[in-house]
């Protein structure tokens, strides 16, 4: 096995696959506050990461060093249900492209952003890197899951046969600036946001949530989560993935109580009792990360006030999908 090279230098090429979107932008956020600066960025309409020749070009002319592979198909449980091919489709082919390409064209290292719908629906709390493939996906978004696991297993791989230095990680529950506000089709988090701002414009008397309010979701900053990335990639070189997160959750009505704080509704908060609360808890293990010398240190209180400032001088151009 190759005694791989530590740390990226600062002048390296690095290529932000997703530059975009909420995990790519602050990757490159990251990257430039701790002075890397020679940064490749290309959007979707630049380059379609789908296409195996326009990728392996791609490769071959910028000679990126470093990969931060962010670039997939997102979208809620609706999305998920309407596009399956789509989604299963475009993520095998976005991947598998950019790991391939990276391989042929000798990048030195990369770093694969997963998510932790990879994990069995009904694996035990907190959730630990090796409880992967042990059980049955969550239907509703199996399709996402499925690629995503793919690309872990196509990063462990190219490790194992060709001694490159792939790595993946598995984010939590992210959010922050760049994130998606529509109420159609946003996660829990930024949809609360937009709820609780817009009913207090519109002096509502109160929000409605869904449910009991009693699952538990765990939420990272999204900008913690970049620092995790850039951390991992200049720290470990392992085949067996990362999970990211910060090893604490939170109720779901508390959640909603600190949303109306931050944003100063006055109303109350009640419960469609009629609507379902999902899967009781969602929490990883972080014990790796941790031994590995990366804590997140953005709070949730702080996070969402950050969140909430973003929103606030964001609105007439808000991503809503």
């Amino acid at each position: 096995m190759t005694n791989f090279q530590k740390h990226m230098p600062k002048d390296a090429a690095i290529y932000v696959a997703g530059h975009n979107g909420l995990v790519g932008s602050a990757i490159v956020r990251s990257l430039k506050n701790t002075g890397y600066t020679n940064l490749i960025l290309k959007s979707s309409k630049e380059i379609d990461l789908r296409s195996q020749a326009t990728v392996h070009d791609f490769f071959q002319q910028e000679k990126p060093e470093y990969v931060f592979l962010a670039a997939a198909k997102v979208g809620g449980i609706y999305a998920n249900n309407a596009a399956p091919a789509e989604f299963l489709y475009d993520n095998l082919m976005i991947e598998s492209n950019i790991i391939h390409s990276a391989y042929l064209s000798g990048v030195k290292k990369l770093l694969f952003l997963g998510s932790t719908c990879i994990y069995p629906k009904m694996a035990p709390q907190p959730l630990k890197e090796d409880y992967l493939l042990t059980g049955a996906l969550e239907p509703s978004n199996e399709w996402y899951a499925v690629a995503k696991i793919a690309g872990i297993k196509m990063c462990q791989a190219y490790h194992k046969q060709y001694d490159c230095n792939f790595i993946s990680a598995m984010p939590t529950n992210l959010y922050g600036p760049g994130d998606n506000f529509d109420l159609q089709n946003s996660h829990v988090l930024p949809a609360m946001i937009r709820k609780f701002h817009e009913a207090k414009v519109n002096g509502d008397k109160e929000v409605v949530i869904w449910g009991t309010g009693t699952p538990k979701r765990e939420f990272l900053y999204v900008d913690d989560c970049a620092e995790a990335c850039v951390h991992l990639m200049n720290s470990y070189s392992d085949e067996v993935f990362v999970n990211v997160g910060t090893g604490e959750d939170i109720s779901i009505r508390n959640l909603a109580e600190l949303i109306k704080k931050v944003t100063s509704f006055e109303g109350e908060i009640t419960h469609d009792m009629s609507k379902p609360d999902g899967t009781p808890r969602k929490l990883v293990d972080v014990d790796k990360l941790h031994k590995h010398g990366w804590k997140a240190v953005v709070t949730i209180e702080e996070g969402i006030e950050r969140t909430y400032d973003w929103f606030l001088s964001h609105q007439n151009s808000l991503r809503t999908k």
